[in-house]
């Protein structure tokens, strides 16, 4: 490098395009931020501000009671409730199994095993829509409709095949040394998978839990499907009740949302370094 080179710094190229990348990144938190914002704003107005043009982001009059009228204009926390009751036996399930399958697809040694985990990941192009009706016909024949079973037990039954391809590509990047150690020391197959593989793998399973807490949480389409009974009605379906066919109660639709995202926020932060580390490793090898 010479000394021109030094002192001129980096290259006008260079510089542009750190402020372009600073420009998307800038323009991508507006774009999130931004409907939040709205709903913070929409959730504190009085119901005959909500639209008002030009649009008030700050309400000339604060109105808390919006937070307290919210969750007593419907069973809103009845219907948190059945949201946990949903979602918890989900995730641990899907936690589970997809930890099993993945372990299977990265450690065994079986012929077809690698056809098998092709048609895995084929099945990630699938839109769920293609298989709706095949599923509501064999859960209405089983006589699980109506009940949280449709949404709960098909989270037992391989985990799913994104979550299966993210953590056997975490296990890939751990040696294989270390399991032909643990089979010196006559560790079975299970107790590799319990002492060896898991410990080390928390930030691609967190990155797993929380990504199904948040999606479980905020289905609409599953309980919407399979769940006749009012009482049994998730979050997602419960707050539709603040609309109906002559008014939309807009403020306090606004307040119970964001009372329901506060779950997916804190499971956020919570799982922030376990998502980042996990995701930038299950992209090795």
């Amino acid at each position: 490098m010479t000394a021109s080179a030094v002192v001129l710094g980096p290259r006008p190229s260079g510089r542009w395009a750190r402020r372009l990348s600073a420009v998307i990144i800038v323009a991508g938190v507006v774009a999130v931020l931004l409907p939040l914002a709205w709903m913070l704003s929409t959730s504190l107005k009085p119901e005959s501000q909500v639209f008002r043009s030009p649009i008030e982001w700050i309400p000339s009059t604060f109105r808390v009671e919006n937070y307290s009228e919210a969750v007593t204009l419907i069973p809103f926390w009845r219907y948190a409730l059945n949201s946990l009751i949903v979602t918890v036996p989900v995730v641990i399930g899907t936690v589970l199994t997809s930890t099993a399958v993945a372990y299977a697809f990265a450690r065994m040694r079986a012929p077809g095993l690698r056809p098998l985990f092709f048609l895995v990941i084929a099945a990630i192009m699938l839109p769920a829509e293609v298989t709706l009706v095949p599923s509501f016909l064999l859960f209405k024949e089983l006589g699980w409709v109506g009940t949280y079973s449709p949404l709960i037990v098909p989270a037992w039954l391989g985990g799913g095949a994104f979550n299966i391809f993210l953590l056997r590509q975490y296990f890939l990047t751990i040696p294989r040394e270390q399991d032909e150690l643990a089979r010196v020391e006559g560790h079975s197959f299970l107790s590799i998978l319990l002492r060896v593989i898991i410990p080390q793998s928390w930030p691609a399973i967190s990155v797993v839990a929380a990504l199904t807490f948040v999606d479980v949480w905020n289905d609409f389409l599953g309980p919407l499907i399979y769940l006749t009974d009012q009482k049994l009605y998730t979050l997602p379906l419960g707050l539709n009740f603040y609309k109906d066919i002559y008014n939309t109660q807009w403020a306090h639709f606004m307040a119970a949302s964001l009372l329901a995202l506060l779950p997916c926020i804190v499971i956020f932060f919570l799982a922030q370094r376990a998502f980042t580390q996990g995701v930038v490793l299950t992209g090795r090898r």
